[in-house]
């Protein structure tokens, strides 16, 4: 089914829009969530929270891009899940380090949010994220959005974790360029 007609049933409220987007982005959501727990029934849990919450985002809200609402529907709930889980613990989970690694191009003394308008600073960095080459594109979406570790990557791209983790600087450089270029980041 395509995502206009998921849409569609959850503006009619049939319960089959559930249905519909479990049978077509479950598995994905799964993966989501799972990179950032690494543990199955978190992850499943969170996926379930996912659908009740976009039962309860559309309507009003229409998305465009139904795949990728629920990616961020998912990942906020993963990152809720494992801050909780992890509240008492500090450590070299893949998280922290991932958070570490893209805290350079946006730590300044002042966060993004209160310069700009969080909105504005995903557009921006959606910008850039199209401007890249396709290869470096996913590979910086799929550390940064979906957690995935660098050898995962690599085995996927048939590349070194090394020439990975080159590309990763590389564009957490060009990010931070940008990013004070815009205007939302102090040098």
């Amino acid at each position: 089914m395509e995502d206009k007609q998921i849409v569609e049933l959850y503006f009619q409220r049939d319960n089959d829009a559930i249905k519909e987007t479990d049978a077509k982005y479950g598995s994905f959501c799964f993966t989501v969530a799972n990179n950032i727990l690494h543990n199955a029934e978190d992850a499943e849990e969170c996926v379930n929270d996912t659908w009740l919450r976009a039962w309860n985002a559309i309507p009003p809200h229409r998305p465009v891009w139904l795949k990728s609402f629920l990616a961020k529907i998912t990942q906020n709930l993963a990152l809720d899940r494992y801050t909780a889980n992890n509240a008492d613990k500090r450590g070299g989970s893949e998280i922290n380090l991932v958070l570490e690694e893209i805290s350079e191009c946006i730590s300044s003394g002042e966060t993004p949010a209160n310069a700009y308008d969080a909105k504005e600073l995903e557009e921006c960095i959606g910008r850039f994220v199209k401007a890249l080459s396709e290869r470096d594109g996913n590979i910086f979406v799929r550390r940064y959005f979906f957690m995935e570790k660098t050898a995962e990557t690599a085995k996927k791209y048939g590349m070194k974790e090394s020439n990975v983790l080159l590309i990763l600087s590389r564009t957490r450089k060009k990010l931070k360029a940008h990013l004070i270029k815009e205007g939302f980041v102090n040098e």
